[in-house]
C-alpha cells in the first residue's frame, strides 16, 4: 500500500526523472536508502515506470488522437492489436466497452487519411472512427500534471528539482543509428545508470553522459513517468473533449495543465479544440472536479466525456495483469 512518501517520490520523479536517489532524498527529507528501496518496490510492483522517449516533434513526427467505435464483441482484439504497435502510445477502452482511444505517432506532413489507412485497422468490426492532430501540449514538469494525486511537494521542492532539468534550446539534435541501443535501453528503464548504458551501447560512461546531456538539451530526448493510478487509489479515469472560445484557448489549456487532476492536456484539431485526461479517486471526486474547478473556467462552451473502462497502454508501457511492463516482456 502506497503512502505519502511514495507519492512524494513519484512527484519528485515527475519533476526530475533521472535525479539521483541521494538528491531526491535530500529534497524530500528521506534517506538515500529509503528512497531507493521505495522506488524499487514501486517499479517491481508494476505501479511505476520511468521511460526515456524520442521526442516526436524533435524527430519530425506528429501525434494524433484516434477514437474508434467498434462492435462490442471485437473491441478487445482490435484494442490489443493497436496497443502492441510501437507507433501507438496511450491506448484505452472507454464508453461502456465500445470505444478505443489511442495516440499515434507519424511523420510530420502525413495526412489524416494516411494515418487511417496505414496505421489503423481496416475491419468490419470498426464502425466509426475519428482522427485529430494534437496541436500543442500544455502539461509538463513545470505544471501539475498527474503525479500520484494531491500535490505533496512544496513549491520550493518543485523549484529545486525542476531547476536541474535542461531547458531545450536551439535546433533538435538528429539521432543516429548509434543512438538506437541508447533509446531502446532508456525505453526499458529511463533511470538506467551510465554504466548500464555504456554496456548496451559499447561506449564509455563519459561518452554516454555527454550524449545524454546533448540529446536532452536539444529536446531530442524526453522522459515520461508511467503510473497506474488505480493502484494508488484513483479509480476513475476520464477524457474530457472540450469546445472552448478560440481567444481563450491558450489560457484555458494553461489553467487545465496546472490542475492536479489533469494528467495530460492538449489543443487538438477537429470539433473539440481541447482534450484533457482527468484522474480522480471515484465518481464523487470527479463530480466535484467538474462542478468546481472546471466549471469555474470561463470560455468553455461545451464538453463530452469518455470514461475509461480498461487501460491498455501508457506512453510505452503495456498493462498486463494490473502491472506496467515493457512491451518486449508482454
Amino acid at each position: 500500500m502506497t503512502d505519502d512518501l511514495d507519492r512524494r517520490i513519484i512527484q519528485g520523479l515527475h519533476c526530475a526523472p533521472r535525479a539521483s536517489f541521494r538528491r531526491l532524498g535530500e529534497i524530500l527529507g528521506a534517506s538515500e536508502q529509503t528512497v531507493a528501496r521505495r522506488y524499487n518496490a514501486l517499479r517491481r510492483g508494476g505501479v511505476l515506470r520511468v521511460v526515456g522517449l524520442r521526442s516526436p516533434a524533435a524527430h519530425g513526427q506528429a501525434e494524433w488522437i484516434a477514437r474508434l467505435r467498434c462492435r462490442p464483441d471485437a473491441v478487445g482484439p482490435v484494442a490489443d492489436s493497436l496497443a502492441r504497435r510501437p507507433e501507438v502510445g496511450y491506448a484505452s477502452i472507454a464508453s461502456g466497452g465500445s470505444e478505443i482511444i489511442c495516440t499515434i505517432r507519424s511523420a510530420v506532413g502525413t495526412g489524416r487519411d494516411d494515418v487511417l489507412l496505414r496505421q489503423l485497422p481496416r475491419a468490419a468490426s470498426v464502425l466509426d472512427l475519428s482522427v485529430d492532430l494534437l496541436v500543442h501540449t500544455f502539461t509538463g514538469p513545470d505544471t501539475a500534471g498527474w503525479a500520484g494525486g494531491e500535490r505533496s511537494l512544496t513549491d520550493e521542492q518543485v523549484r529545486r528539482l525542476t531547476a536541474e532539468r535542461p531547458v531545450p534550446s536551439g535546433p533538435p539534435l538528429a539521432a543516429t543509428d548509434e543512438d538506437v541501443p541508447l533509446f531502446e535501453a532508456l525505453a526499458e528503464d529511463g533511470r538506467a545508470s551510465h554504466t548500464r548504458l555504456a554496456e548496451v551501447t559499447g561506449w564509455s560512461a563519459p561518452r554516454v553522459a555527454r550524449r545524454l546531456e546533448a540529446l536532452e538539451a536539444a529536446g531530442s530526448l524526453a522522459y515520461g513517468i508511467d503510473i497506474l493510478p488505480d493502484r494508488l487509489g484513483y479509480e476513475l479515469n476520464a477524457i474530457l473533449w472540450l469546445q472552448v472560445d478560440l481567444p481563450g484557448l491558450h489560457r484555458i489549456g494553461e489553467e487545465l495543465g496546472r490542475h492536479d487532476e489533469c494528467a495530460f492536456v492538449s489543443a487538438t484539431s477537429g470539433k473539440h479544440n481541447l482534450m484533457a485526461v482527468v484522474i480522480c479517486k471515484d465518481t464523487q471526486d470527479f463530480y466535484r472536479y467538474l462542478s468546481g474547478r472546471l466549471a469555474g473556467i470561463e470560455g468553455i462552451r461545451g464538453y463530452e466525456i469518455s470514461i475509461r473502462t480498461h487501460r491498455l497502454k501508457q506512453s510505452v508501457s503495456l498493462i498486463h495483469h494490473g502491472r506496467l511492463i515493457h512491451p518486449g516482456f508482454g
